[in-house]
Parts: structure tokens; sequence; C-alpha cells
């Protein structure tokens, strides 16, 4: 490996392949906008042929028919038609799209076969239109990861950009559906990347903002929900209140993924196919419509009226109790629908129904506040929600308390939830992934400060004989020496170069030859792999695992040696990461004003801190890694680090 001197380290590690992708993303944006319209009128064009037996691309809900007990099969029609599809076309048509793309974005490297691109949305558009109480934008966003996917396979590219072109679809899909650029950007970084690099960033904002822009071509720049615009100020006591809904808001998403949870179990006990599960489902679905009929379909039109302060206790309790149940029910037969409107619509009936004891806001205010805390803790994404809130009803007025109270129920769904709905169904698959992601340990580490600088070195000049020397004393001293960490044995020039390198194999081949006259430089690797001490530990792992050694010699940019690195001496990143995270002490402590010096000088240990001789000795310990320079130029004893 040629040494790399620090001027080459860099804030970040992209590179010119950004602009091709962000090309890519930026006509994926335009499809995935095409194909998110396509989607919403062929939702329009089913629910119009199952419910009022018509040709047409009217936007309606299922609700306004007058079919009246028949209304109760159409759901039913619809589940076995989703069954179908699902189990003659492609399984993956099943489900509400978001966890099937982090389970391909994460374990599968973004590789989704082409035809989900076709039967996806031809199952949700059979799935909503005949009464399911889903939303469009989950298939819209695995539709649109789809394509990305495609156009990825297409093309020479490697696993990471391929993965980036199917969230870049599925932002683009987001962005098209809600009209929300921003938010489909932020649900990229919040759920989908699982990375925060230009690389990724950049082609999945330009495939939302293509996104966007086409969109208002085919829908127009309204809002998805219009609201009056919030001019008067938000006083304290409502800030208090949106505190409160974002905590019920937790215990709200906690309740309906155990619920979600027991629904699918009871179907995966079910002794039939899971092709009739949708089905079954479907059932349920009807017979809640039956209920409370504004709980069939998407349900946009009940979120503008709770929006609007239309909202009857009778719709809230609908929506709270009919809605809810049916969702999760059918959500449990597998069949194909979104989760975010759903979630939408009983989070704002609950900031409705709360908003009645609160402090007055501006109208529909605190129904917005709840459908942006439920969703927040549902699926983990307080940034997304709260930018949402503005982008699905253009009124800024409100981001504090949205603001608040999504954080707030972020803060106690991730103490009360290990699980989010999204990643609930990859833990019961046995897959585990970390919503959390930061600078990795290894990266703030150089080299340098980790290598070995106490080492057993040989003059380039040293011959065989050194090397039977060197044998016999590891004899003489037995097991000890032979578990010494030094495996690699350098031979350095007069001025400190770097002239080859042995293992400690090749040393006792040499040692073992006849000719002990010649030099040890005939049996050695002349032009060895290296690192440069002013790498990172993350360079030097991936340099390890690429190459398959676990030993490498350290060398400056002029090539002189400095030491040895060793695959456990990557441990020192993770070392100090735990250091950092674990060990908890006050750094400044008071004192009175007239308190004597010698009692100021008394330190105190706090019971969940280590005493400070204890921690000094961690710090030493870590800091003095690689401080020790000891670099035998003949043949000599062996100096043990240890």
């Amino acid at each position: 490996m040629k040494p790399s001197p620090t001027a080459t380290l860099r804030d970040y590690s992209a590179d010119s392949r950004i602009l091709y992708v962000s090309v890519l993303a930026a006509g994926l944006g335009a499809i995935s906008a095409v194909l998110a319209w396509a989607l919403l009128e062929a939702i329009a064009l089913s629910t119009n042929l199952f419910y009022f037996q018509r040709w047409s691309f009217v936007e309606v809900d299922p609700w306004q028919s007058h079919l009246g007990w028949w209304r109760v099969f159409l759901p039913v029609l619809g589940g076995l038609l989703v069954g179908l599809i699902a189990r003659y076309g492609s399984p993956k048509v099943r489900g509400h799209g978001m966890p099937e793309a982090v389970e391909t974005i994460v374990f599968n490297g973004g590789k989704v076969q082409p035809r989900v691109a076709i039967l996806k949305p031809l199952a949700t558009a059979i799935s909503i239109g005949s009464g399911g109480p889903f939303g469009a934008e989950g298939p819209v966003i695995m539709t649109g990861g789809a394509v990305g996917s495609v156009l990825g396979q297409l093309l020479p590219m490697t696993d990471s950009e391929r993965t980036v072109l199917m969230v870049s679809g599925a932002a683009a899909g987001m962005a098209a559906t809600f009209n929300c650029p921003m938010s489909a950007v932020l649900l990229a970084v919040e759920i989908l990347l699982f990375e925060w690099k230009p690389r990724s960033l950049v082609p999945v904002a330009m495939a939302c903002v293509t996104a966007g822009a086409v969109r208002r071509l085919l829908l127009g720049p309204s809002p998805i929900f219009q609201m009056v615009p919030t001019g008067a100020p938000v006083y304290h006591m409502a800030m208090l209140g949106a505190l409160v809904v974002g905590i019920l808001a937790a215990f709200v998403a906690f309740g309906l993924s155990r619920a979600i949870h027991f629904s699918e179990e009871m179907f995966e006990h079910l002794p039939i196919h899971w092709m009739w599960w949708p089905a079954i489902g479907g059932l349920g679905v009807g017979l809640g419509g039956l209920i409370f009929p504004q709980a069939l379909g998407v349900g946009y039109s009940v979120i503008q009226q709770m929006i609007s302060g239309n909202a009857a206790w009778q719709l809230l309790a609908g929506i709270l109790v009919v809605k809810s149940c049916i969702w999760i029910f059918s959500l449990g037969s597998n069949t194909a629908g979104g989760i975010l409107a759903p979630l939408l619509m009983i989070g704002g009936a609950l900031g409705a129904a709360v908003g009645h004891l609160m402090p007055a806001m501006s109208t529909g205010a605190w129904a917005l506040v709840g459908m942006t805390a439920v969703l927040t803790a549902a699926i983990g994404s307080p940034l997304t929600a709260a930018m949402l809130a503005v982008e699905l009803t253009h009124n800024g007025g409100l981001m504090l308390p949205v603001l608040l109270a999504c954080v707030s129920a972020y803060a106690i769904s991730v103490l009360i939830l290990p699980r989010s709905m999204l990643t609930e169904g990859l833990s019961r698959k046995g897959k585990h992934l970390s919503r959390e992601y930061g600078v990795d340990p290894l990266e703030l580490v150089m080299v340098a400060q980790a290598m070995h600088t106490s080492v057993f070195a040989l003059s380039a000049s040293a011959t065989r004989r050194d090397a039977f020397e060197w044998l016999r004393k590891m004899e003489e001293r037995g097991a000890e020496a032979w578990s010494h960490w030094q495996r690699l044995f350098p031979l350095v020039e007069p001025d400190g170069t770097l002239a080859g390198l042995l293992t400690r194999t090749q040393m006792m081949q040499a040692a073992r030859q006849a000719d002990l006259d010649r030099a040890l430089l005939h049996d050695a690797n002349r032009r060895p792999a290296t690192i440069a001490g002013t790498d990172t530990l993350r360079q030097a792992a991936v340099a390890m695992a690429e190459s398959k050694l676990s030993h490498y010699p350290v060398v400056d940019p002029s090539n002189k040696f400095m030491g040895l690195l060793t695959i456990e001496d990557l441990l020192l990143g993770r070392s100090r990461e735990a250091l950092r995270e674990g060990d908890r002490n006050r750094v400044l402590r008071l004192r009175w004003p007239f308190a004597p010096k010698e009692h100021a000088k008394v330190a105190r240990v706090g019971k969940n801190s280590a005493p400070p001789s204890e921690h000094a000795a961690k710090e030493t310990q870590l800091e003095k890694h690689g401080e020790e320079v000891l670099t035998e130029t003949a043949a000599g004893h062996m100096d043990s680090r240890d």
C-alpha cells in the first residue's frame, strides 16, 4: 500500500462519480413523479370501478357510495385479487412498502426484481380502490425504488451507487405523492440511506427537486391539505400542551405497534396459505366500513375535515377506534398499502380530541400537531414529520409546537419501543440493523497513534546468521517468546528506510539454511505492502480486509520505517469510544468563595465515576500507546511492549 501523506486526507470521500449518479437521479426523479401520478390516477379509477361501477378518474371516497351491505364484500374481492397477484406474480407486492425498501437497501444491495415496479402499484391500486384503509405513499416509495434499482442493475455500478439510485427513486416518489421534496430528503436521511455522505445526499436531493417540479406540472402546486395560515404567536401554555401531545403520541404508537405485531402473528398461525390472508383482512375492513364508512380508503378528505376544524366527536371516535382496528387487522394480513396516511389520520384524531383540553391555537393546529407526533413515534423520523407539517399545509407558523411534539414523541418512543414499525418485521426474521450512525471511531485515530514502535528490527546488511541467533534465543526462551505479538521483521537501512520485510516463517527458514553468511535481504520481500503513519485506522482496516493481511509495516512519506501495526491495534479506536461513552467524570467543580484552600484540593468522586487515578491510567494507556520509540538496527533481544 502506497504511503499517503496527511494532505490526502479530506473531509469527504466523494469523487467525480457523484455527478454521474446525480444526473441519473434527476432523470429518475421525473420518472418517479410520473409513476406517482399514474398510481394516484389508478387508485381513483379503481375506486370508481369498485364503488360506483363507472370508468372515471375523478377522485372520490368509498364512503360516498350507496351500496349498503354490498360494501362489505368489495374489500374481500380486492384482497383476493391482491393475494393472487402476490402468489403468481411476486410476493414482494405484499406489505406496506417502506420495510421492504429498508430490507432491500441494507441486506440485498439495492437489488429489486423488475416486475415489482409494475405489480406493486397494480396491487396497491386494487387494495386501496376496494376500500383498504391505506395510503399510496408507501407503495410509491417501493415502486420508485424498484425503478431506481432496475436502472442501477442495467448499468455498471457498485452496490452503494445502486442503493443510492434506489433511495433516490423512493424519495422522489414520496416527494411527488405529498408535494414535499424537503421532507422526502429528510426521510431518506433518517430512514433509508443509513449514512450521511455527499455521494448519497446530493443525488437524492436532485431526484426530489426534479420530482417536485414535475409533480407541479401534473397535479399543481397546491398543498395536499388546505389550512388557514397561523399568524398569531404560540403562547407558552400551548407549547406545554404540545409537549403533552407528543408524550401521548408515543404511547399511542406503542399500542399500535404491539397490536400490529399481534395481528401478524395471528395470521401466521392460520392453517391456510398466505394468499388468502388479504381476503380475510378485507372482510374485517368491510365490516368496519359498514360501522364507520369514513374509515374506508386513503381518507385525505377526512384529514382535511380535521385540519379545517370541522371534526365532530363521532368522527374522531370512529377514527381512533374503527379506523385503527381495521387498519391493524388488514395490515396484519400483509396486503398492499402504505402506513403514512393512516398514521396521519389517527394522529390527527388524537390531536383534535386532546386539543379540546388544551389552550386555544389556530384552527386545525392541534390536529396537525397530533398527526406529526404519531408519525414520528411510529417510524422514528422527527425531522421528516416536522417538515412534512409545513409542506402538507404551507403553514410554517406552527413549527415550534410541531417540532416540540415531534421531539418529545421521539424521545419517549425510543425508550419504550425497541423496534419501530419499519424494523419490527426485520427483527422477527432474525435481521438486525441500527438506526443510529455516527463518525467511525477508527476514523479519529491515526496509524501513528496506534502502532507498535518497540519493534525487533534488523539492519539491511544482516545475514542469515543473525536469523540463526534469533532462532536460538527464541528456542531457549520457549513458549513465552513464541507467544510474542511480533510476526513481521523489518530490514532497515542506516538512514531508516525500509529495505525489506520478513515474516516469522521466512526468518525460521533462513536460519535453517546452510549458507549462513548470505544476506537476509535475499530472503525478504523487498517491496512489501505498507501503511502510512498518517493514514487513519479505518483506512488500515480497509487495507487489511482487502489484502487479508493482519500485520503491516508503517512508514512515513519518504518510506522510512516507523513501526508495526497489527489487527489487534485497531481496537484502540473502539477502546477510546468505549471510554468516551462509559466513563463519567466531573470536569469542573464548584467551591464556596471562602472555603479553605486545602478543602478545594479534595477531589470528590461520584458513585458512577471511576477514581481519578484509574481514569488517568486509562487515558495514559491510550495516549502513550504509540509513543515508545525503540528500533533495533542489528540482531539483538526482542523487546516486548507487554
